[in-house]
């Protein structure tokens, strides 16, 4: 099947991809780093960076609120004034961090797309093991974070009406592009298991 990754001899993961899919993962990871934000400017002094405190507010768009969700607390949860706190705290010193490490993360994907040999029909072969296949399992992972709160996926039922949408449905580019993705997933952690 192509577009899916393959065990390699040694111990890694390879996927062929065409030019449209190089396009697509390449796209979704640049808007992954637009989302995130670009960032904070680094600074002379290492231990103001260490110490520096982040928001202690959730983010108001939906996907940032999934990609960083409070610490405390959850679906079914009594929201008492405790857990607001508890996880107000938790985000203002790890949420910097957090942002930090998906925009590594995805800015690699980027790079490792960008650096991709090209056969003549504009297809490339991406070769991924250990901390770069990881990476690459956190990034398609927030990927479809991303679109499964954009496409409001939020129980099994939702997934399953999505396969059924009509072609003229908009939100069609976006279901096709999450199923691709959960199969790149699902295949890169299968090619990656002893």
């Amino acid at each position: 099947m192509p577009g899916l990754f393959e065990r390699t001899p040694d111990g890694g993961a390879a996927l062929t991809l065409d030019p449209v899919e190089i396009s697509i993962l390449r796209s979704l990871s640049v808007q992954l780093l637009e989302l995130v934000g670009p960032g904070t400017e680094p600074s002379d002094d290492p231990f103001a960076e260490l110490f520096a405190e982040g928001p202690s507010a959730p983010p108001s768009d939906p996907v940032l609120r999934r990609l960083f969700p409070d610490a405390y607390g959850g679906p079914g949860d009594r929201e008492t004034q405790e857990l607001k706190e508890a996880a107000a705290e938790f985000r203002r010193y790890t949420e910097n961090d957090l942002r930090a490490k998906k925009r590594e993360d995805a800015l690699a994907v980027v790079h490792a797309l960008d650096a991709l040999p090209t056969a003549s029909d504009g297809s490339g072969r991406l070769h991924v093991q250990g901390p770069a296949a990881q990476t690459w399992l956190r990034t398609l992972n927030d990927l479809r974070l991303a679109l499964s709160t954009r496409l409001d996926i939020t129980a099994e039922d939702d997934t399953d009406a999505l396969y059924r949408l009509p072609d003229s449905d908009p939100r069609k580019p976006m279901v096709m592009a999450y199923l691709w993705l959960g199969g790149l997933q699902e295949t890169l952690v299968e090619t990656l298991l002893p």
